[in-house]
């Protein structure tokens, strides 16, 4: 795929047949490339995600039961792992209400941070995270904090689940030994991916892409607007011809703005099924699953935390190299499945409230992308 700066767009041939590899077709003459002819810096992977919570005992009950380790805890923040060699997953900040504050992305380079503090007028400061390291923070067009950083000491791993062995036809692995999988919490390997809504996607979409250098896996269009661009984007780190998970960021345009659900990976099906039998045990409420996505092809089982936000266990998904040019397909709930139970209300964020009116009439208002037609053909696609 021939370069192209996010904001433009690139005249493919329709007749060349794409990849098949993700999606059913790919792009036709004139959309959107997917990636940025040349962006700032290209980012390696997630590093964390930045929470504000009032009650850091009762989070880091759910985090236990959850799966994750404790990196680090003070009286006014808890740092959270997994077991990978790296950096911490997720800092939880004492803070007066429950909200999401942004996401953290790491560095492929120290220098990296110069160049982009130097391209967005912003500084390279110290971290506060377990390790050391410095960072540079920005805000996306949506207005949500955003940070690059470039880790000093990494945490080092630590024991994991082991996967369960299958006996498959006559592929007979296990002899003389019963499968068992502890009921225990899945020990979180390390953070996937986020996922977030946005009014103003294409801005977002562009500025992911010119600034932080990632790419276009998949996008998703509403019914009969696909003259109008993507309202979906699965969004994956360029690391060349090292294959990457199929997204690291996934973003819609939708009323709100912010964080929708972070992405965890453990080891393997019964350790997503073990864990989930733990969590319900515990009193925990999933959102959906378990069932298995059809882009990234993840294994997934959702569960709320007791603030309420949205955490996803998952394995076994697609990795991607850049020669990968992005899939095309329309936006539908019985699309994001390729089996598992019918996805939930909870999930999809469509249980009616006067809160949520009041986010679509202040977004239909707003200088945003949303207008009347967009918001239909969301709604129509959350119901097909």
């Amino acid at each position: 795929m021939s370069g192209t700066r996010a904001g433009e767009v690139e005249h493919t041939d329709p007749a060349t047949p794409h990849q098949d590899l993700h999606s059913e077709q790919g792009a036709l003459r004139g959309e959107h490339a997917g990636r940025s002819r040349n962006p700032v810096i290209k980012v390696a992977d997630l590093a964390w995600l930045e929470f504000e919570k009032p009650d850091l005992d009762r989070a880091e009950v759910f985090a236990r039961d959850f799966g994750f380790a404790v990196a680090a805890r003070t009286d006014g923040e808890l740092w959270l792992r997994g077991t990978f060699a790296g950096p911490p997953c997720m800092v939880i900040r004492k803070g007066r209400t429950s909200r999401f504050i942004g996401p953290t992305f790491k560095a492929a380079e120290r220098a990296d941070l110069d160049r982009l503090a130097r391209v967005t007028g912003s500084s390279v400061r110290e971290t506060d995270a377990p390790g050391g390291g410095r960072a540079v923070d920005m805000l996306d067009p949506s207005g949500l904090p955003v940070r690059v950083v470039h880790c000093g000491e990494e945490l080092p791993a630590l024991p994991d689940q082991q996967p369960q062995l299958f006996n498959f036809g006559t592929d007979h692995r296990r002899v003389n030994a019963s499968q068992r999988p502890p009921r225990e919490p899945s020990r979180v390997q390390r953070l996937g991916h986020v996922v977030l809504e946005t009014r103003v996607f294409q801005r977002a979409l562009d500025w992911y892409l010119d600034t932080l250098g990632m790419i276009v896996s998949d996008f998703h269009f509403l019914d009969g607007q696909r003259d109008r661009g993507p309202a979906v984007a699965f969004i994956r780190c360029d690391r060349g011809s090292r294959p990457v998970d199929h997204h690291t960021l996934a973003m819609h345009l939708g009323p709100g703005n912010g964080y929708v659900h972070s992405a965890y990976q453990v080891t393997d099906l019964d350790a997503i099924a073990a864990g989930g039998e733990y969590l319900a045990e515990r009193g925990y409420q999933r959102s959906w699953g378990i069932g298995r996505h059809i882009q990234g092809s993840q294994l997934f089982d959702y569960w709320r935390d007791p603030d309420r936000f949205i955490l996803e266990h998952f394995a076994d998904g697609d990795l991607f190299s850049c020669d990968v040019a992005p899939g095309w397909g329309p936006l539908s709930a019985s699309g994001l499945s390729q089996w598992g139970p019918p996805v939930t209300r909870d999930f999809l964020g469509t249980n009616p409230s006067p809160a949520k009116l009041r986010e679509v009439m202040r977004a239909l208002r707003g200088d945003n992308e949303l207008d009347p037609a967009r918001l239909l053909g969301l709604m129509k696609a959350m119901n097909s």
